[in-house]
């Protein structure tokens, strides 16, 4: 009898999103973003596939996103971590507010809200720095693609394409810095819209781990980030197990690969 292959698993692991910043609020940062197919984060070489062994509990983690800052002082909170065995993705950094104007670090960085200290950096190899300060809009979070306000005033930074699925996705882009005037677009990959007067910013994309983006003025609130996610792809003689508390599907065959993909919760995956 031939022996079947190896499980070497090729993996996508992308964080939650921050929550952006209250009132003309920094733009959230995106969840860092670690692949060992197509592209991975913040510019880095892409990650080595993991060598793994059947009937053998192997832990994971999506994480939630980050909430939006709730009122002056109030920074918005980083998105949470996502983990696949020995693989850790960081969550985004939060946006920054009134009163509290840094934004904070994360898998990518929390802007900053209008003309306050220095950009905030990412993660290396996981996602890019919030754009620079800037009065109006504030400054637009990091995403796993480049950095925030990199394609206009602050804007977020976009996120990068992977074709884990068979089929490319852009994951992880920043939010965008709310402003007086005019909404402010996120990052590709998820990214939420900065806010304008009287209007909120809105939530970065669940499961795509995009950053929330930053409130309008005071009459605006901020978005919370988006999940993160989790994508295995493996020979397809084999077949996974979600252990309790893990939100996954598997797909069918296709091109010699299964491909798992895990959306929420905490627990073990294991395979036959």
């Amino acid at each position: 009898m031939i022996p079947p292959p190896a499980l070497t698993v090729d993996f996508l692991v992308v964080a939650a999103g921050g929550g952006g910043g209250f009132d003309r609020g920094g733009g959230a940062g995106a969840g860092g973003l670690r692949s060992t197919v197509t592209a991975t984060g913040g510019g880095g070489v892409l990650e080595t596939a993991l060598s793994l062994s059947v009937s053998t509990n192997y832990s994971t983690t999506i994480g939630g996103g980050g909430t939006g800052g709730t009122g002056l002082g109030v920074k918005g909170t980083n998105g949470g971590n996502s983990i696949f065995s020995t693989i850790t993705s960081d969550g985004g950094g939060g946006g920054g507010s009134a009163g509290n104007a840094v934004g904070l670090t994360g898998g990518s960085a929390g802007g900053n809200r209008r003309l306050v200290g220095s950009a905030t950096s990412g993660t290396a190899n996981q996602g890019f720095a919030a754009g620079a300060p800037n009065d109006n809009p504030s400054a637009g979070g990091g995403g796993a693609g480049e950095i925030g306000s990199t394609d206009g005033a602050g804007q977020g930074g976009d996120g990068v394409a992977v074709s884990i699925t068979g089929s490319s996705v852009n994951y992880a882009g920043g939010g965008g810095g709310g402003s007086l005037y005019d909404l402010t677009s996120g990052g590709t990959g998820g990214g939420g819209t900065g806010g304008s007067s009287g209007l909120p910013g809105t939530a970065g994309t669940q499961n795509l781990g995009g950053g929330g983006g930053g409130g309008g003025d005071t009459s605006g609130t901020p978005g919370n980030g988006g999940s993160g996610v989790v994508i295995l792809r493996y020979p397809d003689n084999y077949t996974i197990t979600f252990g309790a508390g893990v939100t996954g599907t598997e797909s069918a065959a296709s091109g010699g690969y299964k491909r798992a993909t895990i959306t929420a919760g905490t627990g073990n995956v294991s395979w036959v």
